[in-house]
Protein backbone atom coordinates (compact mmCIF):
# COMPACT_ATOMS: atom_id res chain seq x y z
CA UNK A 1 0.00 0.00 0.00
CA UNK A 2 1.08 3.16 -0.61
CA UNK A 3 2.05 5.76 2.51
CA UNK A 4 -1.09 7.63 1.75
CA UNK A 5 -3.90 7.26 -0.18
CA UNK A 6 -3.71 8.43 -3.59
CA UNK A 7 -7.82 9.03 -4.15
CA UNK A 8 -9.58 12.53 -1.68
CA UNK A 9 -12.80 12.01 -1.85
CA UNK A 10 -13.50 15.44 -0.34
CA UNK A 11 -16.35 16.25 2.02
CA UNK A 12 -19.54 18.16 1.39
CA UNK A 13 -18.29 21.19 3.45
CA UNK A 14 -14.88 21.86 1.27
CA UNK A 15 -16.91 21.47 -2.29
CA UNK A 16 -17.61 25.02 -3.96
CA UNK A 17 -21.15 24.24 -5.18
CA UNK A 18 -22.31 20.72 -3.04
CA UNK A 19 -26.06 21.14 -3.80
CA UNK A 20 -25.03 20.81 -7.38
CA UNK A 21 -25.25 16.39 -6.72
CA UNK A 22 -28.00 15.35 -4.36
CA UNK A 23 -26.55 12.35 -4.45
CA UNK A 24 -23.51 13.50 -2.08
CA UNK A 25 -25.18 13.94 1.53
CA UNK A 26 -27.15 10.97 0.84
CA UNK A 27 -23.66 9.22 0.16
CA UNK A 28 -22.56 10.60 3.53
CA UNK A 29 -25.41 9.32 5.09
CA UNK A 30 -26.43 6.54 3.63
CA UNK A 31 -24.77 3.95 5.89
CA UNK A 32 -24.18 0.43 5.19
CA UNK A 33 -24.18 -1.38 2.50
CA UNK A 34 -21.81 2.16 1.48
CA UNK A 35 -18.71 2.49 2.92
CA UNK A 36 -17.10 6.58 2.01
CA UNK A 37 -13.75 6.39 0.65
CA UNK A 38 -12.04 7.37 4.38
CA UNK A 39 -13.89 4.53 6.01
CA UNK A 40 -12.70 2.00 3.14
CA UNK A 41 -9.16 3.29 3.50
CA UNK A 42 -8.52 2.03 6.85
CA UNK A 43 -9.90 -1.69 5.98
CA UNK A 44 -6.53 -3.27 3.92
CA UNK A 45 -6.04 -6.63 5.48
CA UNK A 46 -9.26 -6.67 7.60
CA UNK A 47 -11.88 -6.50 4.91
CA UNK A 48 -13.91 -8.48 7.08
CA UNK A 49 -14.28 -6.18 9.34
CA UNK A 50 -16.66 -4.61 7.08
CA UNK A 51 -19.07 -7.30 6.78
CA UNK A 52 -18.49 -8.84 10.07
CA UNK A 53 -17.55 -12.19 8.69
CA UNK A 54 -14.31 -13.96 7.34
CA UNK A 55 -15.21 -14.82 4.23
CA UNK A 56 -13.65 -14.68 0.49
CA UNK A 57 -13.44 -11.65 -0.81
CA UNK A 58 -14.61 -10.94 -4.77
CA UNK A 59 -14.42 -7.37 -6.08
CA UNK A 60 -16.23 -5.87 -9.48
CA UNK A 61 -14.74 -2.68 -10.49
CA UNK A 62 -17.28 0.00 -12.20
CA UNK A 63 -20.91 -0.99 -10.83
CA UNK A 64 -23.14 0.61 -12.91
CA UNK A 65 -26.62 0.54 -11.12
CA UNK A 66 -25.82 -2.51 -9.75
CA UNK A 67 -27.65 -5.29 -11.76
CA UNK A 68 -24.57 -7.44 -11.34
CA UNK A 69 -23.37 -6.90 -7.85
CA UNK A 70 -26.88 -7.89 -6.61
CA UNK A 71 -26.94 -10.79 -8.65
CA UNK A 72 -23.48 -12.11 -7.78
CA UNK A 73 -24.42 -11.36 -4.23
CA UNK A 74 -27.61 -13.65 -4.88
CA UNK A 75 -26.14 -16.49 -6.43
CA UNK A 76 -23.12 -16.94 -3.52
CA UNK A 77 -24.11 -15.62 -0.39
CA UNK A 78 -20.84 -16.85 1.67
CA UNK A 79 -18.62 -14.49 -0.07
CA UNK A 80 -18.12 -10.96 0.58
CA UNK A 81 -19.24 -8.49 -2.46
CA UNK A 82 -17.99 -5.31 -2.94
CA UNK A 83 -18.60 -2.72 -5.86
CA UNK A 84 -16.00 0.47 -6.38
CA UNK A 85 -17.85 3.18 -8.70
CA UNK A 86 -17.09 7.03 -9.16
CA UNK A 87 -20.25 8.04 -9.72
CA UNK A 88 -22.26 9.50 -6.34
CA UNK A 89 -25.75 8.38 -8.06
CA UNK A 90 -24.51 4.83 -9.06
CA UNK A 91 -23.26 4.21 -5.79
CA UNK A 92 -26.29 5.14 -4.02
CA UNK A 93 -28.53 3.15 -7.24
CA UNK A 94 -26.59 0.10 -6.75
CA UNK A 95 -26.90 0.26 -2.69
CA UNK A 96 -30.52 0.71 -3.04
CA UNK A 97 -30.86 -2.50 -5.15
CA UNK A 98 -28.15 -4.58 -2.94
CA UNK A 99 -31.03 -3.96 0.11
CA UNK A 100 -34.18 -4.03 -1.52
CA UNK A 101 -32.80 -7.87 -2.88
CA UNK A 102 -31.70 -8.39 0.55
CA UNK A 103 -28.07 -9.09 -0.08
CA UNK A 104 -27.09 -6.09 1.90
CA UNK A 105 -25.24 -8.34 4.38
CA UNK A 106 -23.09 -9.83 2.09
CA UNK A 107 -22.27 -7.01 -0.14
CA UNK A 108 -20.87 -3.03 -0.09
CA UNK A 109 -20.22 -0.79 -2.30
CA UNK A 110 -17.95 3.07 -2.07
CA UNK A 111 -17.00 5.51 -4.45
CA UNK A 112 -13.77 5.33 -5.52
CA UNK A 113 -11.32 5.15 -8.13
CA UNK A 114 -10.17 1.80 -9.68
CA UNK A 115 -6.66 3.29 -10.35
CA UNK A 116 -6.10 3.76 -6.70
CA UNK A 117 -6.97 -0.37 -5.44
CA UNK A 118 -3.82 -0.19 -3.66
CA UNK A 119 -4.93 2.18 -1.25
CA UNK A 120 -7.75 -0.24 0.00
CA UNK A 121 -6.53 -3.90 -0.63
CA UNK A 122 -3.12 -5.95 1.06
CA UNK A 123 -1.10 -8.25 -1.43
CA UNK A 124 -3.43 -11.51 -1.99
CA UNK A 125 -6.57 -9.91 -0.50
CA UNK A 126 -8.63 -10.16 -3.14
CA UNK A 127 -10.29 -13.79 -4.58
CA UNK A 128 -11.56 -12.40 -7.69
CA UNK A 129 -12.16 -9.63 -10.01
CA UNK A 130 -15.30 -8.69 -12.13
CA UNK A 131 -14.74 -5.77 -15.02
CA UNK A 132 -18.11 -5.39 -16.90
CA UNK A 133 -17.67 -2.40 -19.46
CA UNK A 134 -15.02 -0.48 -18.70
CA UNK A 135 -14.84 3.03 -20.30
CA UNK A 136 -13.65 2.59 -23.85
CA UNK A 137 -11.78 5.50 -24.74
CA UNK A 138 -11.09 4.04 -28.48
CA UNK A 139 -9.19 7.04 -29.69
CA UNK A 140 -4.99 6.64 -29.16
CA UNK A 141 -4.77 10.25 -27.66
CA UNK A 142 -7.20 8.81 -25.13
CA UNK A 143 -5.20 6.18 -24.45
CA UNK A 144 -3.96 7.42 -20.69
CA UNK A 145 -7.41 7.44 -19.79
CA UNK A 146 -8.51 3.75 -20.17
CA UNK A 147 -8.68 1.55 -17.12
CA UNK A 148 -6.41 -1.05 -18.13
CA UNK A 149 -2.58 -0.51 -18.67
CA UNK A 150 1.08 -1.95 -17.32
CA UNK A 151 0.39 0.16 -14.15
CA UNK A 152 -3.34 -1.47 -13.63
CA UNK A 153 -2.24 -5.14 -14.51
CA UNK A 154 0.72 -4.42 -12.00
CA UNK A 155 -1.90 -4.01 -9.21
CA UNK A 156 -4.03 -6.79 -10.10
CA UNK A 157 -0.71 -8.95 -9.98
CA UNK A 158 -0.20 -8.24 -6.66
CA UNK A 159 -3.45 -7.96 -5.48
CA UNK A 160 -5.41 -11.05 -6.42
CA UNK A 161 -4.87 -14.00 -4.84
CA UNK A 162 -3.27 -17.37 -5.97
CA UNK A 163 -5.75 -19.18 -7.73
CA UNK A 164 -8.23 -16.09 -8.17
CA UNK A 165 -10.43 -14.76 -10.83
CA UNK A 166 -10.00 -11.71 -13.26
CA UNK A 167 -13.45 -12.28 -15.97
CA UNK A 168 -13.80 -9.11 -18.21
CA UNK A 169 -16.92 -8.52 -20.39
CA UNK A 170 -16.16 -5.18 -22.43
CA UNK A 171 -17.19 -3.91 -25.74
CA UNK A 172 -13.96 -2.77 -26.81
CA UNK A 173 -11.44 -5.40 -27.82
CA UNK A 174 -8.75 -2.93 -27.10
CA UNK A 175 -8.85 -4.06 -23.23
CA UNK A 176 -8.93 -7.64 -24.15
CA UNK A 177 -6.12 -7.24 -26.24
CA UNK A 178 -4.07 -5.65 -22.60
CA UNK A 179 -5.04 -8.11 -20.09
CA UNK A 180 -4.22 -11.23 -22.67
CA UNK A 181 -1.14 -9.62 -23.67
CA UNK A 182 0.01 -9.38 -20.03
CA UNK A 183 -1.58 -12.40 -18.90
CA UNK A 184 0.93 -13.92 -21.37
CA UNK A 185 4.11 -12.58 -20.12
CA UNK A 186 2.71 -12.54 -15.80
CA UNK A 187 1.45 -14.89 -13.44
CA UNK A 188 -1.34 -15.58 -15.48
CA UNK A 189 -3.35 -18.38 -16.94
CA UNK A 190 -6.16 -17.87 -19.59
CA UNK A 191 -8.73 -19.86 -19.24
CA UNK A 192 -10.81 -18.91 -22.09
CA UNK A 193 -11.76 -16.01 -24.46
CA UNK A 194 -14.57 -15.33 -26.31
CA UNK A 195 -15.21 -12.71 -29.66
CA UNK A 196 -18.78 -12.06 -29.15
CA UNK A 197 -20.97 -13.79 -26.12
CA UNK A 198 -24.42 -13.57 -27.79
CA UNK A 199 -23.15 -16.04 -30.38
CA UNK A 200 -20.29 -18.26 -28.79
CA UNK A 201 -21.36 -17.56 -25.10
CA UNK A 202 -19.10 -16.65 -21.84
CA UNK A 203 -16.13 -18.32 -21.11
CA UNK A 204 -17.47 -19.05 -17.84
CA UNK A 205 -20.96 -21.46 -17.12
CA UNK A 206 -24.59 -19.73 -16.88
CA UNK A 207 -23.51 -15.62 -17.26
CA UNK A 208 -25.40 -13.17 -16.10
CA UNK A 209 -26.88 -10.82 -19.16
CA UNK A 210 -25.68 -7.29 -17.77
CA UNK A 211 -28.05 -4.29 -18.42
CA UNK A 212 -25.19 -2.56 -20.37
CA UNK A 213 -24.09 -5.86 -22.20
CA UNK A 214 -27.89 -6.01 -23.37
CA UNK A 215 -28.12 -2.76 -25.03
CA UNK A 216 -25.04 -4.18 -27.51
CA UNK A 217 -27.10 -7.84 -27.85
CA UNK A 218 -30.20 -5.69 -28.95
CA UNK A 219 -27.79 -3.78 -31.89
CA UNK A 220 -26.13 -6.69 -32.84
CA UNK A 221 -22.80 -5.83 -31.79
CA UNK A 222 -20.66 -8.43 -30.62
CA UNK A 223 -19.02 -8.07 -26.30
CA UNK A 224 -16.08 -9.45 -25.87
CA UNK A 225 -14.87 -11.74 -22.50
CA UNK A 226 -11.56 -12.92 -21.21
CA UNK A 227 -10.72 -15.15 -18.15
CA UNK A 228 -7.79 -15.69 -16.64
CA UNK A 229 -6.86 -17.26 -13.50
CA UNK A 230 -3.52 -16.40 -11.02
CA UNK A 231 -1.26 -19.03 -10.70
CA UNK A 232 -0.83 -21.01 -7.63
CA UNK A 233 -3.09 -22.79 -5.20
CA UNK A 234 -6.71 -21.29 -4.79
CA UNK A 235 -7.62 -20.13 -1.24
CA UNK A 236 -11.63 -19.37 -1.89
CA UNK A 237 -13.76 -23.01 -1.00
CA UNK A 238 -16.39 -23.91 -3.06
CA UNK A 239 -17.30 -22.89 -6.51
CA UNK A 240 -17.10 -19.89 -8.59
CA UNK A 241 -20.51 -18.38 -8.99
CA UNK A 242 -23.07 -19.88 -11.59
Amino acid sequence: MPDEPRFRDLPADKLRHPDLNPYLEIHRTFGPPVLTAQEAQGLAGRWEDAFGRKAPLHLEIGTGNGFFLTEMARRQPDWNWLGVELRFKRVILTAKKLKAAGVDGQARVMRYDAHCLDDLFSENELDGVYINHPDPWPKDRHAKHRLFSDRFCGLLDRLVSPGGEIRLKTDFEGHIQMLRAHAETGPWEILGASCDIARDGAPWENDFTTNYQGKFNEIGDPVFALQVRRGGVARSEGPWPR
